[in-house]
């Protein structure tokens, strides 16, 4: 079974170009598998023989996962790893029959996306206001993140080639390597320019081509990495905002809510995230109906009586 894995993982990786974050969540699911298997089969890890996999395995090792008390949402992600990778196994004819074959995927709970508020959000961008390299670079972080509504990994990866002035756009590369035009507006534009006049002075004795290219750069002088900025952003929104969650991602959630409440099309808004599909999308219209129904119960008499 070990084998299957590695042929697996190369598999993703080559031939379904898929990310390393997905990469690395499946190799570390998998694992998790294979060791139960190991001990349910009383085998070494080496020796767990694929064949023997059965569906009552499988649920098996999910009810182990549930009564340690894990989520839902991760749960079915190591479902969803299970079932792709035994059916590979099967299609690679690996396996005579598909074990995780109509294995039922538990439901995942659907909190609403945390958002901070227009007030807020001006009031972090001031806070960021400064005249040093790096107070320019926290700003254009944080104004490009607001205002653009992309992922923190389509952040790191942007190069200067990737920033049209003239149209006020960037390239960004989403998820499954798709590409996909994203406009900015005045303020981020000029928080760009901004930065880009003085990033040299972040460079350093690691600075590489790579980081030449890159728009944002790390205190090493390298490109700058996702778990600076989430520091970064967890930093301006803690002083800025009460929003229990302080992420990159919260300022995407934002952007999308902050959008639809201003009667933006949510098949626009769709585009502009990089979703696949308008499922992913919809769950910014809860959102926004739960702050209608909230301003209704302030703001009409009769809405307690």
């Amino acid at each position: 079974m070990k084998k299957a894995i590695d042929k697996y993982l190369r598999y993703l990786k080559v031939e379904r170009n898929a990310s390393d974050h997905t990469i690395t969540s499946y190799k570390n699911d998998l694992t998790q598998f294979l060791e139960f298997c190991a001990v349910y089969f009383d085998e070494s890890e080496e020796n767990v023989d694929i064949t023997e996999i059965e569906r009552l395995t499988i649920r098996l090792w999910l009810g182990k996962l549930s009564e340690r008390g894990l989520a839902k949402s991760s749960i079915a992600r190591k479902v969803a790893a299970v079932r792709s990778f035994c059916k590979y196994c099967f299609k690679r004819g690996i396996v005579e029959q598909n074990p995780a074959h109509l294995l039922i995927v538990p439901k995942k709970d659907k909190p609403l996306p945390k958002t901070a508020n227009a007030e807020d959000l001006n009031r972090m961008m001031d806070l960021a206001e400064g005249n040093t390299p790096k107070s320019a670079q926290n700003r254009a972080i944080l104004e490009l993140l607001y205002g653009t509504g992309i992922r923190l990994s389509e952040l790191v990866n942007l190069n200067e080639e990737d920033i049209n002035f003239k149209l006020n756009q960037i390239k960004v590369l989403g998820k499954g390597a798709k590409q996909r035009i994203v406009p900015y507006g005045k303020q981020a534009g000029n928080a760009l320019k901004k930065h880009l006049e003085t990033k040299q002075d972040l460079y350093g004795e690691r600075t590489d081509a790579d980081a030449r290219k890159a728009v944002f750069i790390a205190a090493s002088g390298q490109r700058l990495y996702p778990r600076a900025v989430q520091r970064i952003v967890k930093d301006y929104l803690e002083r800025a905002s009460e929003v229990t969650q302080k992420s990159p991602h919260v300022l995407r959630h934002s952007f999308a809510t902050h959008l639809l409440d201003q009667g933006a099309d949510i098949r626009v808004i769709k585009e502009l995230l990089g979703h696949a599909n308008l499922a992913a999308t919809q769950v910014y219209t809860h959102t926004s109906v739960e702050r209608l129904k909230n301003v209704y119960e302030i703001a009409h008499p009769r809405a307690k009586n």
